[in-house]
């Protein structure tokens, strides 16, 4: 039997960690011991190079994503942008090693999805719309669950569970079946989640959809902290204008193709428009 619910403490609980010690309670949570040895010398923390997805459809065939690159470095928030159906989630889903690429391949912390899925799946933290937390596990049965599945040392794991918990405001939820909580507070178990097992890469695939003010301001700390820690973050979104505030570097891809890349400045030397909404409404017009 569960214990019955506790009492929620509101969405006002992620507004209330003030900045400093957002980031103190970062480090201190992501300087915990790790099981995995995680490369200290590449540069390069996730090499995407020539990936190529095509599906077959009734009678054509569909190219999702076409001889897409990019690099991402630790410390860097790169935002790949793009309407509904350009490829980012089919590039997120390569990345993770949940679709084979018919060509190229996908590169993290200097591990191949295809040599070592495996190796690759803990050097990755996934966070997305859809939160997929289990309704019948209260939260900290399912993040503890999570934390063994990636072989996290169960003291390891109970320490951060804490932690992080108390960073993201959900720590007054632990005890709560996940079922029972709100979109904010279920989005912000998820990003607890993909946090766990500290991993060096963070997919992020539209992590505000849904969200009220207050979910959104908590993803946007959550990543400029990614940034300061060291975490290479990829950004995936169509809210432009969050991407602006958000990423160090963009991809615009249109129709699985990377048609622009670099930073704002150089994407406004490319283009000739300032803002990232210009730039994409010009592109896709010229395509």
């Amino acid at each position: 039997m569960h214990p019955p619910p506790a009492r929620a403490s509101g969405a006002s609980d992620a507004a209330a960690v003030a900045g400093d010690e957002f980031v103190c309670l970062v480090g201190e949570v992501l300087r915990a011991p790790s099981l995995y040895v995680f490369s200290e010398r590449s540069s390069r923390m996730l090499v995407v190079e020539s990936l190529t997805k095509s599906f077959s459809l009734d009678d054509s065939e569909l190219r999702a994503v076409d001889h897409l690159s990019f690099q991402i470095r630790p410390g860097e928030v790169f935002g790949l942008l793009g309407p509904n159906g350009a490829g980012k989630t089919t590039t997120l889903r390569m990345i993770l090693g949940l679709l084979q690429p018919d060509e190229g391949y996908a590169e993290v912390d200097g591990v191949r999805t295809a040599d070592d899925p495996i190796g690759v799946k803990a050097r990755l933290g996934f966070v997305s719309a859809s939160d997929g937390v289990y309704p019948w596990l209260s939260v900290r049965e399912m993040l503890l669950y999570f934390a063994d599945l990636y072989a996290v040392e169960p003291d390891v794991a109970a320490d951060r569970c804490e932690k992080l918990s108390r960073l993201l405001g959900i720590d007054s939820l632990l005890e709560r079946r996940a079922g029972t909580l709100s979109t904010g507070q279920r989005q912000r178990v998820t990003l607890v989640r993909g946090l766990i097992h500290d991993p060096p890469v963070m997919l992020l695939d539209e992590p505000t959809r849904g969200l009220d003010v207050v979910g959104v301001q908590t993803i946007f700390e959550y990543i400029e902290h990614l940034r300061e820690v060291g975490k290479a973050v990829i950004v995936c979104t169509h809210r432009l204008d969050e991407a602006e505030r958000l990423c160090d570097r963009f991809g615009l891809l249109h129709r699985g193709q990377m048609r622009y890349s670099g930073t704002l400045d150089e994407l406004r030397q490319a283009t000739g428009q300032r803002h990232l909404v210009d730039m994409f409404v010009e592109l896709m017009r010229s395509v």
